[in-house]
């Protein structure tokens, strides 16, 4: 017992010593429980800052708030809280790429409005949907949400998260299609090697080009990089390497504005930009809510009868634009303001000049620019787009792009004589062409049609011995109207394609009227370029001001009303739609393609209220200057290619001559008046069957007789091109006169046997037509066939005959539905017509022999008979 408590003792001795003892890492005097309140390591280290995870990063502070690496370039966008569920506004732009694409300097791209949401640990970009209406009143309303899926383009995790925003990297939203399919998209099946393909997106060679960021929008622009190893078309000669393309792309965020901005509606007697919105709690036949596109106007003095505006839209003329234009740039700009003073705004348009030091750039959103390019093989002359808010229809920046080669001398790689001799079928042309107008881009016209319409007014007039004065005085006068009509667009107008037919032809060289009226009523049409019959009579080339339906439409589009007071002030500027001058029809109306539409009066490159004499007019102009082009155009010492290139032009109006003729068979005028106002014109109203048979007999005379192209013969051994290494495509370098008038004759053919006209023409009979299938295609017989039936046919009435009766074998053969049994009865009555010409017994040459011998086989096999 004496030994236990002993132990007890010295173990108690030992621990209270033990326990006295500072303990390692411990200062003297300290206790246990202080040390471990110390040195806790179980306590959260400090959350690193913003300041922390962008050290390093290339800040761009505005809208957003971006942080690039200097190193790897990558990007990271910095989202407010406060920008979280707002609406945005995109917009992209190409800034250098490939023209056959669509991708080259300045083409307006997407544009669409989204938000930024945020779910769970990741951001989410979703596009809106503006497309729907829904009455609050209407218990309906209540499903307004339902049955629209939300379109996600992009979602990504957060990288860092602090009471104010979130840090996101933005590469893959970039540097990839999410926004913009930059990429074109082929239908299936598409041969390989027909059209250039760029090949699959490379992120890897891609990068960030610029950042700029401003107190309300975000531009990004970056070089997105293409690859196709094995390419089958090598593309344009603006392709570098067929194998590699690098587009350069912008891209830019935009503030919704803050305004009073009212969204206006849409109608149809008045051509804007509108979008389209469906009232799904209406009962009414046309549940429409659709509202136009226009700018933000709004008057310093509200109560004055016109007034500055607030803001004006100002355009600024880019220090690229060639020195003898910019002042004709500037005063057609101008020319806008004569309409907004009739909406009650004096200088709604201001007009100024890019400095040569400016320090900001013509990318830069904030900026309206007109600006100069010279692109390789353009698709178009000139163009004219902007960019709204999708919600509200409110624009919110434009640019216009003028192509050099479109009022330039040069010639450039397209030779207009080979594009005439593309000899094709009319069923041929229907393809080709019903494909390119359905695939509608809101591109305007191409370069061709506007170079062909200077050229041959230049060869005209310096045929003609005009002065040189004269001659500048038609360039001025094109670029007075592209510059009007272009920007026409940017204030939300779209195509007016019937304004041509304003005044009567013999008003349309007395300058008293065209300087105060216009040529056409609308600056948005595109017009023949109006050359006098009668030379010493010469009024304007091209239209020079504003027209009657340009004030008018933009009276509607920004006369600024009491909300109380718009409906009733808007319907009195509609119910003079009927007035002369206002008469308005777009481009999904128009003729151009053979058998689209049906009012011959809306059509491309026509001129004058009587078509069809202008028309005529034209075509002795055109026979009377081609004879005297060698004298002109064959100088000593220079090769004969301005000849050939000048023949081309000239006669290309000779081909948008004949469409616009052949357009008046099977026609149908179409008036847009609503019920009620004055005006004893139906809707619909045939073509008068007087009108269809001078279209028929003027296209006979100068497209169908022996001797329709006889006045160019003498040319045909100087049409050469020059040399230029071995560079003729693929083809031989002869000329083929009988492929120019093939591809002439076929085009006009080609409308007035398209399946839509021939039906249209039967229908139309039972509201007022009297020019029936068989009448029309009776007349076209005797025009083909029966002024060489006494003897030999020429080699132009071969191909002319042999076509005209395929296309008729093929009718009554066709398939499916398209043709009508009314039309395969006329037709079947045409070929035995045929038939009994050709078997007719009259002296002629072997070839001749030959070629009635294949008609009456043709039609034989056609009918199936013997």
């Amino acid at each position: 017992m004496k030994n236990i408590v002993t132990l007890a003792c010295f173990l108690f001795f030992v621990m209270n010593v033990f326990a006295q003892q500072p303990q390692a890492g411990l200062k003297p005097g300290s206790s246990g429980s202080e040390t471990k309140a110390n040195t806790d390591t179980s306590k959260t280290p400090k959350k690193p800052s913003l300041a922390d995870k962008v050290k390093g990063l290339k800040k761009y502070d505005g809208y957003f708030t971006l942080y690039q690496d200097t190193v790897t370039g990558s990007v990271q966008f910095y989202v407010n809280k406060s920008q979280l569920n707002k609406e945005i506004i995109y917009q992209s732009y190409s800034v250098s790429g490939l023209t056959d694409f669509y991708l080259n300097q300045s083409m307006h791209r997407a544009n669409f409005n989204f938000q930024i949401k945020k779910s769970f640990d990741k951001l989410e970009f979703s596009t809106m949907n503006y497309s729907f209406y829904y009455d609050p009143e209407s218990p309906l309303s209540k499903s307004k949400d339902v049955d629209r899926p939300e379109s996600i383009f992009f979602a990504d995790k957060f990288s860092f998260e602090d009471e104010n925003g979130f840090l996101i990297n933005v590469d893959g939203l970039f540097l990839s299609e999410k926004m913009d399919a930059v990429r074109p998209l082929f239908p299936p099946g598409l041969p390989p090697g027909l059209v250039f393909n760029m090949g699959s997106l490379n992120t890897v060679k891609s990068k960030y080009n610029k950042i700029r960021s401003y107190p309300n929008n975000t531009d990004v622009v970056v070089d997105l990089a293409y690859e196709n190893p094995a390419p089958f078309n090598s593309g344009g000669k603006d392709v570098t390497d067929p194998r590699y393309v690098r587009i350069r792309m912008q891209h830019s965020f935009v503030e919704m504005p803050l305004n009073d901005y009212r969204p206006r509606r849409d109608d149809p007697r008045v051509g804007f930009f509108a979008n389209q919105v469906d009232n799904l709690t209406s009962t009414s036949v046309t549940p429409y809510k659709d509202y136009i596109r226009r700018w933000y106007l709004k008057k310093k003095d509200p109560t004055a009868a016109i007034s500055e505006p607030v803001e004006p839209i100002v355009w600024w003329v880019e220090n690229r634009t060639p020195l003898e234009y910019r002042q004709a740039v500037i005063d057609a700009g101008n020319m806008w303001n004569i309409a907004f003073e009739k909406a009650g705004f004096k200088n709604a348009i201001v007009m100024k000049q890019m400095p040569d030091d400016a320090d900001w750039e013509p990318e830069d959103i904030r900026y309206n620019v007109i600006r100069w390019v010279s692109s390789s093989d353009p698709p178009y002359g000139a163009i004219g787009p902007h960019f709204a808010n999708s919600k509200t229809g409110q624009i919110l920046g434009s640019d216009i792009s003028f192509e050099w080669s479109a009022v330039s001398s040069t010639f450039g790689n397209n030779d207009f004589f080979e594009t005439l001799g593309m000899a094709n079928s009319p069923e041929k042309i229907n393809e080709i062409t019903n494909k390119l107008f359905s695939q509608e881009h809101q591109h305007c016209f191409a370069t061709e049609e506007i170079r062909a319409q200077l050229q041959s007014a230049i060869a005209i007039t310096e045929v003609r011995g005009y002065s040189e004065e004269e001659v500048k005085e038609v360039k001025k006068q094109l670029i007075y109207w592209m510059v009007m009509h272009e920007m026409g667009h940017t204030l939300g107008l779209w195509h007016n394609m019937i304004s041509s037919q304003l005044l009567s032809p013999a008003d349309l060289n007395n300058k008293e009227i065209t300087r105060k009226t216009g040529l056409i009523g609308s600056v948005m049409d595109y017009p023949s370029i109006n050359i006098a019959p009668d030379k010493n009579k010469q009024g304007d080339y091209f239209t020079t001001t504003v027209g009657p339906y340009d004030i008018w439409a933009i009276q509607y589009g920004y006369t600024p009303f009491d909300p109380s007071e718009e409906e009733v002030g808007l319907n009195k500027i509609l119910a003079k739609s009927t007035e002369p001058g206002h008469a308005f029809a777009n481009d999904p109306d128009d003729m151009r393609a053979p058998g689209k539409a049906i009012d011959p009066r809306v059509m491309t490159f026509d001129l004058s209220n009587d078509a069809i004499q202008f028309a005529e007019d034209r075509l002795k102009i055109v026979n009377s200057i081609i004879p005297k082009l060698k004298n002109k155009y064959a100088k000593p010492g220079e090769s004969y290619a301005k000849l050939r290139a000048m023949y081309g032009f000239v006669t290309s109006q000779r081909s948008s001559m004949g469409a616009t003729v052949s357009r008046y068979v099977g026609g149908v005028y179409v008036e847009r008046n609503f019920v009620g106002q004055q005006t004893a014109v139906k809707p619909f109203t045939p073509v008068p069957v007087t009108t269809q048979k001078k279209a028929i007999q003027i296209l006979a005379k100068y497209y169908f007789t022996p001797d329709a192209f006889a006045t160019e013969e003498q040319l045909y051994p100087y049409l050469k091109q020059q040399r230029r290494g071995g560079n003729f495509g693929g083809t031989t370098e002869d000329i083929k006169p009988l492929n120019i008038y093939q591809n002439i004759q076929n085009n006009i053919l080609a409308h007035i046997l398209h399946p839509t006209t021939m039906l249209r023409i039967s229908n139309s009979s039972l509201y007022g037509n009297t020019y029936s299938v068989a009448d029309v295609l009776n007349d076209l017989t005797v025009a083909i066939f029966d002024a060489d039936q006494a003897g030999n046919v020429n080699l132009m009435r071969q191909n002319l005959q042999i076509n005209f009766t395929k296309s008729l074998i093929n009718i009554f053969n066709s398939p499916d539905q398209s043709y009508d049994n009314l039309t395969r009865s006329a037709v079947y009555a045409t070929l035995l017509k045929i038939k009994a010409k050709a078997q007719r017994l009259t002296v002629a040459n072997e070839l001749t022999k030959a070629h009635r011998s294949t008609l009456v086989y043709l039609v034989n096999k056609g009918l199936k008979t013997n």
